[in-house]
């Protein structure tokens, strides 16, 4: 099983990349994660369809070369960060030739904020229900991030959290294995 992590972040010390990093430690051993890079984007382009730059086309194959999605994402003014939006616009493109069809994903996201990702997290929910992307939609995970939470290593160092966190893990496993990520893991074998 591949896993194509997209974080919506691209600062070094993300609090976003932690968590991704901590999730992948806390999934399936016997799974593949790929962090995939989106920093270096150019801006989607209609004009390029065509032509992709590129870095379109890498994305568009990593993409399609996962079985399941997983977006950690911070939330910027309510809302996905403008480089997780564009990565989608990217991969979704040219009409016709969504890179993310069907594949099963996970959202989670972490912030400072008390309410962690929650606008965020439907806002992505909303455009990915747009491209056919199935989404566990329980248990949702808004952490509340605070310092020494998660270190860069990917270790929850709160027990309760590392436990919520494995829970959401585990359901997300299940929502993978029913809405097709081990189908299409075992037709590329």
């Amino acid at each position: 099983m591949k896993v194509a992590i997209l974080v919506g972040s691209l600062r070094a010390e993300s609090f976003n990349l932690q968590l991704a990093r901590a999730l992948a430690r806390m999934g399936p051993q016997d799974w593949v994660y790929q962090h995939i890079a989106i920093g270096d984007l150019p801006l989607y382009n209609q004009d390029h369809d065509a032509a992709p730059p590129e870095q379109a086309r890498r994305l568009k194959q990593e993409i399609e070369a996962a079985d399941a999605l997983l977006f950690v994402t911070p939330e910027y003014n309510r809302s996905i960060p403008g480089v997780l939006k564009n990565a989608i616009d990217t991969a979704s493109r040219p009409y016709g030739k969504n890179s993310f069809a069907g594949k099963p994903a996970g959202v989670i996201g972490t912030s400072i904020g008390a309410i962690g990702t929650a606008m965020a997290q439907q806002h992505l929910r909303n455009v990915l229900a747009y491209l056919d992307v199935p989404t566990l939609n329980q248990p949702e995970a808004f952490v509340h991030y605070r310092e020494g939470l998660i270190t860069q290593a990917g270790d929850v160092t709160d027990d309760k959290t590392r436990a919520f966190l494995q829970h959401w893990m585990d359901a997300y496993r299940a929502f993978v294995d029913v809405h097709g990520g081990a189908k299409q893991a075992a037709s590329r074998a």
